[in-house]
């Protein structure tokens, strides 16, 4: 290794480096090890040598330990080391285990025909993501990479180093349930779901999903539910779904139909049948009698505004201590809906001067004349939220309600209440509550009133709008399940109320569609300019391109070749006469002549191709189409926040804060593959960014419809941007990492190769990093010489090639 036989690594508690700890062993390096209990999971680990240099981030130190040693490997070894970073939990370890099962299919060792430390890297991040590597394994769909791991398990320098620090086979279902809640988003800040639930027996634990089936669901209401799904399962019980239906002036049989299914798109399995308020309507109006009867509630016809004051004040109502017989006949009055009745509402007689307020006689039934969607007319009363949601609660077997922490002062109410009724009602369980943070967003609003009011006035389409923060909306914009559930659960238990940016959301999706989605070519119509190559194809030339370099199962797609090629004027404007660019997915070519107008604007481009030029040393990487009648039309939509304010406040007038314009679209030519899209694939284009089929084409002449996708980025809340030159890409790769590296800093997932939309001026360095990585996929290339036999698994090479 040509260092010192001692040497330090410092790393998080919570991830620790496998792949390290195996390859010190197997030289017999003496490591003193350090765990750092409050470093964060995604903390590079930090390796010291005796000379005081320090090296940081896994493929540094592997480099190091792997020394000279490479047997003509060396870039490949490099390769996978970098090929590693990208093996996290979550939804890139399913495509990039597919990557490897493929890389792997006629090979015994990623790199030469012994172990090194290439293998130790990818099998110290699959150990480290045990749960879901195990998961993956089971499903029988990657048998080379399950054979290679199996193989290489038998090493026992390996075996001793996961034995020691790495996380365990979970012996039982209700084990993985829990170490899966446990580990959260499998990397980064998750939240813990280490929760203190009481009166807990396993199997036995009942949720509730109690929506209003007065609008759609919105992403806080999909936390709502699935939380109440994932502690119910975590428990091995059920999670039920009951509406709560006792306003009968905002409900529908169509919001009720739109909850159902966006239910069923959060891939939450509910205990049936579903159940409705309404159902306990006739044991409500006997409970209330038997209340009144109990003198635990009194018939009020204080008006409303004077009893709000009341109430903040601690002043009793003049009604409060009226005879139960006198609140019995209101009563009655009531539930006939006589003018008489209609002046009163029921209160529950609690503590007027508790310093509580939710405690100060809340009211329990009133009166309303609006013909309910299932009962129709037959009531004229009906139960308050909080006079039905305990008593309910108690009849249909819920152990366990959650509720907002917003909420935590109507805790004592919710008991004081149902205590109250199971006076009265004999048989009535108790229920426990659980509370969770109520889900805030930047430039958001979940208020089903204002959301409400952006549908009626107009200002957007519908509630599946894609800048609508409805579960349809998400969605309809490109989130992906997976991504919504795992930001979700990554806010483990916490009860703190945080402002919520939208960016990580949109992160953890360009996690997941980024290994997977296939990569196609668009170029802007207005403005569009030709490139006259003077040796080009005089015929049409098709060549078949990988839709994703990395990620083979996506495809070819054809790609045609001929003289004449569309640029965008963005491109041509930064172009110099006689550069050398590179047209991507073909070659270099050499820009001889530029002609402009009047305007300015690019006009016509002549020039010629050397394809022999390097791309490193461009500056400019261009996308382009072929000048061929085959181009598809495409119509470009992006989307801003709704609310240009970050955050409302109380007695903000929300018409002040409305985006002037939050939608705005780009006519664009694509590459004839697109033609073959369906409503809801996920692309790239190309220096672009991700998009997602909103409208297929179906007739020429009507475009293709591609929302934006967001990834991540930070943008502002504004206006469309004015139009400007796409960023090129990066010239060449940087130099490759100092030796010696500072401490600060912390390991984040490179972004993806190929990826040229995302900072551009980066895809080129990581491209080149990967360039070994991606030619082994694709090419399945063996070392020089024969390919190596399959060894014998008791036969596990012990010494680092």
């Amino acid at each position: 290794m040509g260092a010192a036989s001692h040497a330090s690594l410092a790393y998080s508690e919570k991830n620790p480096p496998l792949a390290v700890l195996a390859a010190a062993k197997k030289i017999g390096l003496q490591l003193h090890s350090s765990e750092l209990k409050d470093a964060k999971k995604d903390a590079p680990p930090v390796f010291s040598m005796a000379d005081g240099k320090e090296l940081s981030g896994l493929p540094a130190i592997l480099q190091h330990l792997n020394g000279s040693k490479n047997d003509g490997q060396g870039e490949r070894v490099s390769s996978w080391l970098e090929y590693a970073t990208y093996i996290v939990g979550g939804g890139a370890l399913e495509p990039a285990c597919r990557t490897l099962n493929e890389a792997l299919s006629m090979r015994t060792f990623l790199a030469g025909y012994s172990l090194s430390v290439a293998d130790m890297a990818i099998w110290g991040q699959l150990q480290g993501n045990l749960l879901q590597w195990e998961k993956l394994r089971k499903t029988g769909a990657l048998p080379h990479l399950a054979r290679w791991y199996d193989f290489v398990m038998t090493d026992p320098d390996l075996q001793s180093v996961a034995e020691q620090h790495g996380p365990k086979k979970p012996t039982t279902r209700k084990e993985y349930v829990k170490e899966v809640a446990a580990a959260g988003m499998g990397g980064g800040d998750a939240g813990s779901f280490k929760i203190d639930l009481r009166n807990v027996k396993k199997g036995q634990v009942k949720t509730r999903f109690p929506p209003e089936p007065s609008g759609f669901l919105h992403i806080g209401h999909a936390k709502a539910a699935l939380l109440n799904y994932h502690i119910a399962k975590l428990n091995g019980g059920h999670m039920a779904i009951r509406f709560d239906d006792t306003n009968p002036a905002k409900e529908s049989m169509e919001y009720v139909e739109s909850i159902v299914a966006d239910v069923h798109r959060l891939g939450i399995e509910f205990e049936p049948p579903i159940t409705y308020t309404s159902d306990y309507f006739p044991e409500m109006l006997d409970l209330a009698e038997r209340l009144i009867k109990a003198g635990s509630m009194y018939a009020d016809d204080t008006p409303v505004e004077q009893m709000r004051e009341e109430r903040m004040d601690g002043i009793e109502s003049m009604r409060r201590n009226r005879p139960a017989e006198e609140s019995l006949a209101v009563w009655k009055e009531m539930v006939a809906g006589s003018p008489e009745g209609k002046r009163y509402c029921m209160r529950f007689k609690i503590n007027m001067q508790d310093p509580n307020k939710a405690m100060r006689d809340p009211v329990g039934y009133r009166c309303n004349d609006t013909a309910h969607w299932r009962t129709g007319t037959k009531y004229k009363v009906y139960p308050t939220y909080d006079c039905a949601c305990p008593f309910v609660d108690s009849l249909e077997g819920v152990t366990h309600a959650l509720r907002t922490s917003e909420y935590k002062d109507r805790e004592a109410q919710f008991f004081w209440i149902l205590k109250a009724e199971q006076q009265v009602w004999p048989g009535l369980q108790d229920v426990d509550i659980w509370d969770y943070s109520r889900l805030s967003l930047v430039h958001t609003v979940l208020s089903k009133r204002k959301l409400t009011w952006f549908v009626d006035t107009k200002r957007v389409d519908g509630w599946d709008d894609p800048r609508m923060p409805t579960v349809q909306g998400v969605f309809r914009r490109g989130l992906q399940l997976e991504a919504l559930k795992e930001f979700i659960l990554s806010q483990g238990a916490s009860k703190n109320v945080t402002l919520q940016e939208w960016e990580k959301l949109w992160s953890i999706n360009k996690r997941i569609i980024d290994p997977v989605c296939p990569r196609h070519t668009a170029v802007k119509s207005e403005g569009r300019v030709l490139l006259h190559l003077k040796d080009g194809p005089e015929e049409p030339h098709v060549v078949s391109v990988p839709k994703h370099k990395k990620h083979p199962p996506a495809g070819v797609k054809a790609t045609t070749r001929t003289r004449i090629v569309w640029l965008e004027q963005e491109d041509a404007q930064v172009i110099s006469q006689g550069e050398e660019v590179t047209l991507m997915d073909w070659g270099n070519a050499v820009v001889d002549s530029i002609d402009k107008d009047a305007a300015g604007q690019v006009s016509r481009l002549e020039g010629h191709l050397h394809l022999e030029g390097d791309v490193k040393k461009t500056k400019l990487k261009l996308t382009w189409l072929a000048d061929i009648g085959d181009l598809v039309p495409l119509r470009l939509v992006e989307f801003d926040h709704l609310i240009s304010k970050k955050k409302l406040e109380e007695g903000d007038d929300i018409t002040d804060f409305v985006t002037p314009v939050s939608r705005w679209q780009t006519a664009a030519l694509g590459d004839p593959n697109m033609r073959t899209l369906q409503k809801g694939d996920i692309i790239q284009l190309e220096r672009k960014g991700y998009f997602i089929v909103d409208v297929p084409l179906v007739r020429p002449e009507q475009p293709i419809a591609l929302f934006s996708i967001p990834d991540g980025r930070k943008q502002s809340a504004s206006a469309p941007p004015p139009a400007k030159p796409a960023a090129p890409a990066a010239a060449a790769a940087p130099a490759a990492p100092p030796r010696t590296v500072q401490k600060t800093g912390s390991f984040r997932v490179p972004p993806t190769p190929h990826n040229s939309c995302v900072l551009p001026e980066l895809q080129e360095a990581v491209s080149d990093s990967m360039a070994g990585a991606s030619k082994a996929v694709l090419m399945q290339s063996q070392p020089s010489g024969p390919a190596p036999p399959l060894v014998p698994h008791n036969s596990a090479a012990s010494n680092i090639s």
